[in-house]
Order: C-alpha cells, then structure tokens, then sequence
C-alpha cells in the first residue's frame, strides 16, 4: 500500500474529519452492545423479565416477544448513547475546528493523509487502512508536541469496547495505569468487574 504522512490539519479537510470521526464511533455500537449483553447484571434482568411475562401470561411465546422486544429497545439505546456522543462533539469542538484546535494555546490537529486523501484524524482511521500504525503515529504526533509545550506527561485512553484501539492503536512500550470511566463507557459497562476504560500514563522524556 502507498505510504501515509502525518500532517497539520487543513481548513480543506473539515468536511473529512468531522465525517470520519462520526463513522468511527459510530461503529462501536454493535460491540458495545455485545458487551452489555454479556454482562451478568443484564443477563439476570432478561431472564427475570422472561419468567415474569411467563407467570404472568402462561404463553412462552408472548415471553420470547417480550424479550425480543427489549432486546431490540435495548439496541437502539445503546446505538443511541454512541449517536448522541458524535452529535454533541460535532456540535461542539469539532464545529469550528480551527478555533478549537489550531487557534487556542497548546493546541493542534492532525491528519494522516495517503496519495492527497485524508484516511485518518482525531485518533481515528479509516477501517482499511488500519493495522499500519497510523493510530500509533498519530499518538506519537500528540506525544511530540505536548513534550515542546513543556507538559511533563499525557494520558491516553480509550472505552473497552473499542478493540482496535486497544490492541493497536498507541504506542508501544508504554505502562498501562487505570483511567477514571468516562460517563459514556460508565453506561455501557455498568455491572462488570472489568476495567470500564484503558490507558496509559506517559512520561516525556528526553528523546521520546
């Protein structure tokens, strides 16, 4: 595949970043669902609905219809946390993207960009150009220019549910230490006793 660069964010890519961030959180909708659903909490709450549509009607199939029925609720609620978290942002930081990160103190944006097309921003990158280390590069970006503004550290992290980023996306031989949940993965991970968010804790040292 062509080779990426990483660089400064253009007012010409404003219509890009804001699309790419938009699909790239949408698209943990369906494993945050999963996740829910595999949470004991939730399991106990179906079940419990089940036998009690059951005793209360004595028809197992208006028992499965009621599950069904709040499985689907259930889908849509959570489509709806990760929808209404893209709506605010791009309400928000990402509606004058200039003024927010190019024009305020200690702040930038940027892009990674192959043969002149945007495929990745904001921490996100398109699904067929992961696995390159664009994620990475871009967390070494952010890890550079927080060391020239004379931060002594940075925190990166990130929701259970988003695998990729866990897996690949930052950078290597860097400690992990718990990160405070953040009120949208606090939802979405209600009821389990495994970490709510991951990340880790930077120390810019000299030729980072």
């Amino acid at each position: 595949m062509a080779p990426y660069r990483i660089r400064q964010y253009e007012d010409s890519d404003y219509e890009v970043v804001r699309t790419m961030f938009g699909h790239g959180i949408k698209e943990h909708a369906p494993a945050g669902y999963i996740h829910m659903l595999k949470c004991l909490q939730t399991q106990l709450l179906f079940l419990g609905l089940f036998l009690a549509v059951l005793a209360a009607s004595g028809s197992l199939l208006v028992s499965l219809l009621a599950l069904l029925l709040t499985l689907i609720g259930g889908w849509f609620c959570i489509r709806s946390l990760w929808t209404d978290y893209v709506h605010q942002s791009l309400c928000s930081d990402l509606l004058d993207i200039r003024r927010t990160y190019l024009e305020a103190a200690d702040s930038c944006l940027w892009v990674a960009e192959v043969e002149g097309a945007v495929v990745g921003a904001h921490v996100s990158v398109r699904r067929e150009h992961r696995g390159r280390g664009i994620g990475r590069a871009l967390c070494r970006t952010v890890v550079r220019f927080t060391q020239e503004c004379g931060y002594s550290a940075v925190v990166l992290s990130t929701s259970m549910v988003q695998y990729s980023a866990l897996q690949h996306g930052l950078p290597e031989g860097l400690g992990e230490v718990p990160i405070p949940p953040r009120q949208l993965p606090a939802v979405l991970l209600r009821g389990t006793s495994r970490p709510v968010a991951w990340g880790c804790f930077i120390s810019l040292s000299p030729g980072l």
